[in-house]
């Protein structure tokens, strides 16, 4: 939008010439973000809690603590990440893009899904909220109409293609399958986020993390020069989705002022399932989806614990692995105090993000 109204003036004005360019707007988007979570934080967090007596639900099977600590605190505070990020990323970002209205899309329809999910939960006072195969079949829909919208985008010799990191020219053409395992990324990604997010700003660092890598991998991958160099996947165009992930840095920069230990407010499904759709998206446009495993590997490491347990529960007819999943609980079980299970999250996810970007020029 800003960029639009610059672009009417550029002539007589040449200073606004900075708006073509996608670091400065990117920067823009962050701040934008930032201050609008900060300057209605408080006051969304007051209408949430007058609107929800009790708070967040808390699931009877988690940590007993959970009941004690977390009782009464708002949830579905995805609303104010989703609110800042999309206006962070309209107002600096080029809307004749089609990939940010794809990945905005997800975003979006992920994050209403979540809102109907966290809305169910506060109404009827429990932990259920929406049915497990209707949740999931509404993230399948969306997906397979997302990646429907990415292969027509894509460069005709991309659109099928899986790339994969630490190697220079060998590129795997999926043919069929690039559908299904599209939506094994957005899906699983979404629901892997929504795992992590269980302790007070578990997810948020692990995802602001994984954007900004996201940020400079698709920055890198939009610029031909940068691409040839680094021999990375050129996907033209594909660099404005650093101005999205800018804006999705400055909300989740934003909110987790609310949500730092103890938290004012919880995601919820809202932000979880947005945030983890984001990053899914994201990561199939840039033709990263390899590297998505990488920079999430927290993630990665909460949703494997959740399937081990479950798979061995079953085989063993009822032994765990886990004291109790997904596995930051365990943790938790372990004696672990929240906030050294947190930070040591954060600082793996540091790690893994740093590993991540050396995919750009380890190849």
């Amino acid at each position: 939008m800003l960029l639009d109204i610059a672009e009417k003036y550029i002539l007589d004005y040449h200073f606004l010439n900075v708006f073509r360019y996608i670091t400065f707007r990117t920067g823009g988007a962050i701040f934008t973000s930032l201050a609008f979570c900060l300057s209605f934080g408080a006051y969304f967090i007051r209408y949430l809690a007058k609107h929800q007596a009790l708070g967040q639900p808390i699931r009877k099977e988690g940590p007993e603590m959970h009941a004690l600590t977390k009782k009464g605190t708002p949830t579905m505070g995805g609303m104010l990440i989703l609110g800042a990020l999309v206006l962070g990323t309209i107002l600096w970002s080029d809307l004749r893009n089609p990939y940010i209205w794809i990945v905005l899309f997800v975003t979006c329809a992920y994050g209403g899904i979540g809102i109907i999910d966290d809305y169910l939960k506060v109404k009827h006072g429990n932990s259920k909220g929406l049915a497990g195969n209707l949740k999931m079949a509404l993230q399948i829909v969306i997906g397979i109409l997302a990646l429907l919208w990415i292969q027509g985008e894509l460069p005709e010799t991309m659109c099928t293609t899986l790339a994969f990191p630490f190697v220079k020219s060998f590129v795997l053409d999926l043919g069929v399958f690039f559908i299904p395992f599209g939506l094994l990324v957005i899906v699983g990604a979404s629901n892997a986020v929504n795992l992590t997010d269980g302790l007070d700003g578990l997810a948020t660092v692990p995802v602001m993390i994984a954007a900004f890598c996201f940020g400079a991998i698709t920055y890198v991958g939009g610029n031909s020069i940068f691409a040839t160099y680094l021999q990375v996947p050129h996907i033209p165009g594909s660099g404005e989705l650093a101005v999205f992930t800018g804006a999705l840095i400055g909300s989740c920069l934003g909110f987790l002022w609310f949500n730092a230990p103890p938290a004012m407010v919880f995601m919820g499904d809202t932000g979880s399932l947005a945030l983890g759709g984001a990053l899914g998206t994201l990561a199939v446009i840039s033709k990263n989806e390899i590297v998505l495993a990488i920079v999430g590997g927290v993630f990665v490491l909460e949703a494997l614990s959740v399937m081990l347990q479950v798979g061995y529960f079953k085989i063993t007819g009822g032994k765990r692995i886990f004291l109790m999943t997904p596995i930051h609980h365990h943790f938790e079980k372990k004696g672990w105090k929240e906030a050294t299970i947190v930070i040591r999250f954060w600082i793996i996810s540091f790690i893994l993000g740093l590993i991540g970007l050396a995919t750009l020029k380890l190849r």
